[in-house]
């Protein structure tokens, strides 16, 4: 008897598998598959019952094609993030699976286009056409994959470039408080990259769709769409579509770097990323540790900014440089995700409320900002202005402090003083106004030799415009020769000082003149 019991079941098991493979290949819609059920929805977040195979980051889809992603496997239920809103959606709605792992379209074709986390278009340009799809959430290339960094991303801004220099393949942080300028300086960035062969991907997390339309006019306005992605995940929008948008820009920005080409990728920024994830995990039920953020806050960023990097020349030398930007509280740098992510990356730029509010732009903070990698990613000609320069500016900073107590102070401070104002002055640099090597290095040379200690604060920005006209018309070998990388001979050393000196005396001679009755 029991034979014949397991007989029948093996015929009953084998006459199932053939009927499901005769609906598989005759009629694909009729197949057999799970649908779970809605309990509960609502703040961006389903929890769903009925799907007891799910994997974990599996892709699923709501009636009325809405979208989102397995975030939570629980012996009961299963926890899903909205990818769409969810509106529409009830308790009772049903739900099936994909059997897919998000995705999100890679190609040239993205260049020049607005679109949101999953690669949908959203600046009524059409459709995206594109070959290939990836998944958002990729392994970081391995150590041995990774080359040193030691190609220079130039800025165009003369604090960043002359003493905080960043590589191509580098994370560098930009953090400060609220209003201090640090998505202008990524921006800045960003169109600084024209005619240099780099792919740009911007990704707005959380911002204002005001703000954002505001950023991707200027990127039209200097030609920088070209070769620019904006990749947005409004403020309006659920919050998984915050928490997926840096992941989908970087596959987006990995795929151009597998091809043997350089990436800059902002991240716009990553408090709004991390306050979603802890939306999320919180209405999920998951344990808050410091600060209501989960513990594994610090692993979704490192697998995050592990993913850029300059590859090998075997795997076709492309690189991706990282611009996460961080919103401080109070200037508060030893919060929790400020120290998170310092700790990640490979140096900060620390803009400081202080200086914004004195009109010092670029608010950068010399003594706090640091480039981990440094002068190994710097173009030689740097070198001999860079060292100097950082030098006098901190003993200006200290010395500043005590000055105001209105002492009376040594003839040789008050030289350190005035010359610290002037290299304060030449520092500042309006938006969308980058400055090519050349002409930084020889209007930062003036300032580092004490050519600008006589010439008048109001008269600086006049005497930085013509000193790098001149340069740029007189010395066009020198400059050449600066852009090549090659380090200054002592010829060029003083054919720059020259140039500079003369249009110096010009204008000095001039405001003497214009000042006599």
């Amino acid at each position: 008897m029991d034979n014949l019991n397991q007989v029948l079941e093996e015929v009953l098991t084998d006459t199932i598998s053939l009927y499901d493979r005769v609906l598989s290949t005759h009629s694909p819609n009729l197949r057999s598959q799970e649908i779970g059920i809605v309990q509960s929805i609502g703040s961006g977040i389903a929890k769903v019952t009925g799907l007891p195979n799910v994997k974990s980051e599996e892709v699923v889809r709501f009636a009325g094609g809405s979208l989102g992603m397995v975030f939570n496997l629980d012996p009961e239920e299963v926890g899903i993030i909205m990818l769409d809103q969810g509106d529409h959606l009830r308790a009772g709605s049903e739900v099936h699976r994909t059997g897919k792992v998000l995705e999100v379209p890679v190609g040239d074709n993205l260049l020049g286009r607005v679109i949101d986390s999953l690669g949908r278009p959203l600046d009524g340009k059409g459709a995206i056409r594109t070959s290939q799809r990836r998944p958002s959430e990729r392994e970081a290339p391995a150590i041995m994959d990774r080359a040193p960094v030691n190609v220079p991303l130039e800025t165009g801004i003369k604090a960043i470039d002359a003493l905080i220099p960043i590589g191509r393949g580098q994370r560098e942080l930009i953090l400060g408080d609220r209003q201090t300028g640090k998505s202008a300086l990524a921006i800045d960035t960003i169109v600084n990259q024209k005619d240099k062969n780099v792919i740009c991907i911007y990704c707005a997390i959380g911002q204002r769709s005001s703000s954002v339309a505001k950023v991707i006019a200027d990127l039209e306005k200097y030609g920088a769409m070209e070769y620019t992605t904006v990749v947005m995940a409004a403020g309006e929008e659920p919050p998984g579509i915050k928490f997926v948008s840096a992941y989908a820009a970087t596959t987006m920005a990995e795929y151009f770097m597998e091809l043997g080409r350089d990436v800059l990728i902002v991240y716009d920024d990553l408090t709004n990323h991390a306050r979603a994830y802890r939306e999320l995990s919180l209405l999920l039920r998951r344990p808050p540790g410091r600060e209501a953020f989960p513990g594994d806050i610090f692993y979704i960023h490192s697998r995050l900014l592990e993913r850029a990097t300059h590859l090998h020349q075997e795997l076709g030398g492309g690189s991706l440089t990282a611009l996460p930007i961080l919103e401080t509280e109070v200037q508060n740098m030893a919060a929790y995700i400020p120290t998170n992510l310092i700790s990640i990356t490979d140096g900060q730029v620390y803009l400081s409320p202080v200086l914004f509010q004195k009109g010092v732009l670029p608010a950068i903070d010399v003594g706090k900002s640091v480039s981990r990698v440094g002068g190994k990613t710097q173009l030689l000609a740097y070198r001999a202005v860079a060292g100097a320069l950082r030098l006098s500016y901190s003993q200006f900073e200290e010395l500043e402090s005590f000055a105001r107590f209105g002492t009376r102070i040594e003839e040789s401070t008050r030289i350190t003083l005035e010359r610290g104002r002037r290299v304060r002055e030449i520092l500042k640099q309006k938006q969308y106004r980058p400055m090519p090597v050349a002409t930084q290095i020889a209007v930062l040379l003036s300032a580092a030799e004490g050519l600008l200690d006589d010439v008048p604060i109001a008269q600086i920005a006049e005497s930085e415009r013509v000193i790098a006209e001149a340069v740029t018309s007189q010395l066009p070998d020198v400059c050449d020769r600066i852009e090549r990388g090659e380090a200054l001979s002592d010829l060029d050393h003083e054919s720059l000082l020259r140039v500079a000196r003369e249009q110096i005396s010009s204008i000095t001679s001039n405001s003497v003149k214009g000042s006599k009755p």
